[in-house]
Protein backbone atom coordinates (compact mmCIF):
# COMPACT_ATOMS: atom_id res chain seq x y z
CA UNK A 1 0.00 0.00 0.00
CA UNK A 2 1.51 3.23 -1.10
CA UNK A 3 2.12 5.55 2.31
CA UNK A 4 2.76 8.50 0.41
CA UNK A 5 0.28 11.54 1.18
CA UNK A 6 -1.78 12.60 -1.63
CA UNK A 7 -0.92 16.50 -2.37
CA UNK A 8 -3.53 18.39 -3.72
CA UNK A 9 -2.27 21.16 -6.22
CA UNK A 10 -5.20 22.96 -6.14
CA UNK A 11 -5.17 23.36 -2.57
CA UNK A 12 -1.54 24.66 -2.87
CA UNK A 13 -1.87 26.59 -5.00
CA UNK A 14 -5.40 28.07 -3.11
CA UNK A 15 -3.72 28.53 -0.28
CA UNK A 16 -0.78 30.07 -2.49
CA UNK A 17 -2.68 33.20 -3.59
CA UNK A 18 -3.22 33.86 0.10
CA UNK A 19 0.38 33.69 0.72
CA UNK A 20 0.62 36.11 -2.04
CA UNK A 21 -1.72 38.41 -1.03
CA UNK A 22 0.14 39.03 2.10
CA UNK A 23 3.53 39.33 0.26
CA UNK A 24 1.38 42.51 -1.56
CA UNK A 25 0.72 43.53 1.89
CA UNK A 26 5.05 43.59 2.91
CA UNK A 27 5.03 45.28 -0.93
CA UNK A 28 2.54 48.22 0.04
CA UNK A 29 4.57 48.59 3.30
CA UNK A 30 7.97 49.30 1.18
CA UNK A 31 9.53 45.88 2.54
CA UNK A 32 10.78 42.87 0.92
CA UNK A 33 7.71 40.73 -0.61
CA UNK A 34 7.58 37.78 1.50
CA UNK A 35 3.76 36.33 2.40
CA UNK A 36 2.69 33.34 4.99
CA UNK A 37 -0.12 31.51 5.40
CA UNK A 38 -0.06 28.32 8.00
CA UNK A 39 -3.30 25.77 7.40
CA UNK A 40 -4.22 23.26 9.44
CA UNK A 41 -7.15 20.79 8.70
CA UNK A 42 -7.78 22.70 5.45
CA UNK A 43 -8.22 26.00 6.97
CA UNK A 44 -5.58 29.16 7.20
CA UNK A 45 -4.86 29.90 11.22
CA UNK A 46 -2.53 32.35 10.60
CA UNK A 47 -1.16 35.03 7.80
CA UNK A 48 1.80 37.22 7.98
CA UNK A 49 4.19 39.40 5.93
CA UNK A 50 7.60 40.70 6.07
CA UNK A 51 7.46 43.20 8.89
CA UNK A 52 11.66 43.39 9.50
CA UNK A 53 11.76 47.38 8.72
CA UNK A 54 7.77 48.39 10.10
CA UNK A 55 9.61 46.51 13.51
CA UNK A 56 12.80 47.53 13.35
CA UNK A 57 13.42 43.73 13.80
CA UNK A 58 15.37 41.25 12.05
CA UNK A 59 13.70 38.14 12.77
CA UNK A 60 10.15 39.78 11.91
CA UNK A 61 9.83 37.32 8.24
CA UNK A 62 7.15 35.95 7.18
CA UNK A 63 7.41 32.43 8.36
CA UNK A 64 8.05 33.49 12.18
CA UNK A 65 5.35 36.33 12.52
CA UNK A 66 3.20 33.87 11.13
CA UNK A 67 4.69 30.50 13.45
CA UNK A 68 4.00 32.80 16.41
CA UNK A 69 0.30 33.46 15.68
CA UNK A 70 -0.17 29.69 14.64
CA UNK A 71 1.16 28.83 17.85
CA UNK A 72 -1.03 31.02 19.79
CA UNK A 73 -4.03 29.76 17.90
CA UNK A 74 -3.47 26.29 18.31
CA UNK A 75 -2.52 26.63 21.86
CA UNK A 76 0.62 25.13 21.56
CA UNK A 77 4.09 25.57 20.16
CA UNK A 78 3.86 22.25 18.34
CA UNK A 79 2.76 22.99 14.97
CA UNK A 80 2.91 18.73 13.57
CA UNK A 81 -0.39 18.54 11.64
CA UNK A 82 0.80 22.31 10.10
CA UNK A 83 0.82 23.45 6.44
CA UNK A 84 3.40 26.24 6.15
CA UNK A 85 2.67 28.48 2.63
CA UNK A 86 5.33 30.73 2.19
CA UNK A 87 6.53 32.98 -1.60
CA UNK A 88 10.04 32.21 -1.16
CA UNK A 89 12.30 29.52 0.29
CA UNK A 90 12.71 30.15 4.07
CA UNK A 91 16.00 31.38 5.19
CA UNK A 92 18.47 29.46 7.56
CA UNK A 93 16.50 30.81 10.52
CA UNK A 94 12.77 30.57 9.59
CA UNK A 95 14.14 26.92 8.75
CA UNK A 96 15.10 26.43 11.93
CA UNK A 97 11.88 27.78 13.12
CA UNK A 98 9.93 25.90 11.38
CA UNK A 99 11.66 22.50 12.30
CA UNK A 100 11.45 23.04 16.07
CA UNK A 101 7.48 24.12 15.84
CA UNK A 102 7.75 20.73 13.70
CA UNK A 103 5.36 21.78 10.82
CA UNK A 104 4.51 18.67 9.00
CA UNK A 105 4.98 20.09 5.40
CA UNK A 106 6.63 23.77 3.92
CA UNK A 107 4.91 24.44 0.38
CA UNK A 108 7.14 28.23 -1.15
CA UNK A 109 7.20 29.42 -4.30
CA UNK A 110 10.32 30.81 -5.50
CA UNK A 111 13.46 29.40 -4.19
CA UNK A 112 16.67 31.07 -2.89
CA UNK A 113 19.69 29.34 -4.30
CA UNK A 114 21.90 31.33 -2.22
CA UNK A 115 19.81 31.47 1.10
CA UNK A 116 17.51 29.23 0.83
CA UNK A 117 17.54 26.23 3.70
CA UNK A 118 14.98 24.47 2.02
CA UNK A 119 17.28 23.11 -0.68
CA UNK A 120 18.21 25.89 -2.31
CA UNK A 121 21.87 26.50 -0.66
CA UNK A 122 21.17 23.81 1.90
CA UNK A 123 18.35 22.13 3.87
CA UNK A 124 17.67 22.51 7.21
CA UNK A 125 14.28 21.32 6.67
CA UNK A 126 15.44 17.37 6.43
CA UNK A 127 18.88 18.08 8.28
CA UNK A 128 19.62 14.19 8.94
CA UNK A 129 20.91 14.81 12.82
CA UNK A 130 17.73 16.41 13.68
CA UNK A 131 14.85 15.40 15.60
CA UNK A 132 12.34 16.28 13.01
CA UNK A 133 11.57 16.66 9.16
CA UNK A 134 9.52 18.69 7.54
CA UNK A 135 8.03 17.62 3.75
CA UNK A 136 9.16 20.11 1.07
CA UNK A 137 7.11 20.88 -2.15
CA UNK A 138 9.17 23.67 -3.44
CA UNK A 139 7.77 25.54 -6.87
CA UNK A 140 4.00 26.39 -6.36
CA UNK A 141 2.86 29.26 -8.23
CA UNK A 142 6.95 30.36 -8.59
CA UNK A 143 6.46 32.53 -11.50
CA UNK A 144 4.32 35.09 -9.55
CA UNK A 145 6.05 34.67 -6.67
CA UNK A 146 9.29 35.65 -8.83
CA UNK A 147 7.61 38.63 -10.43
CA UNK A 148 6.26 39.81 -7.11
CA UNK A 149 9.74 40.04 -5.79
CA UNK A 150 11.89 41.27 -9.30
CA UNK A 151 9.59 44.12 -9.70
CA UNK A 152 10.09 45.09 -6.11
CA UNK A 153 13.76 45.06 -6.15
CA UNK A 154 13.68 46.88 -9.71
CA UNK A 155 11.36 49.63 -7.86
CA UNK A 156 14.11 49.73 -5.18
CA UNK A 157 17.58 50.15 -7.62
CA UNK A 158 15.20 53.32 -9.93
CA UNK A 159 17.16 56.46 -8.62
CA UNK A 160 13.83 58.17 -8.16
CA UNK A 161 12.05 55.98 -5.67
CA UNK A 162 12.65 57.92 -2.82
CA UNK A 163 13.18 55.47 -0.58
CA UNK A 164 16.14 54.23 1.91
Amino acid sequence: MNEEPIIDIQSDEYFMQDAIRQAVKAYEADEVPVGAVIVRNGRVIARAWNQVEMLNDATAHAEMLALTAAEAAVGDWRLNDCTLYVTKEPCPMCAGAIVHCRLARVVFGVPDPKGGAAGGAMNILQFPSLNHKCDITPGIMESDCRSLLQTFFEDKRKPSSGTK
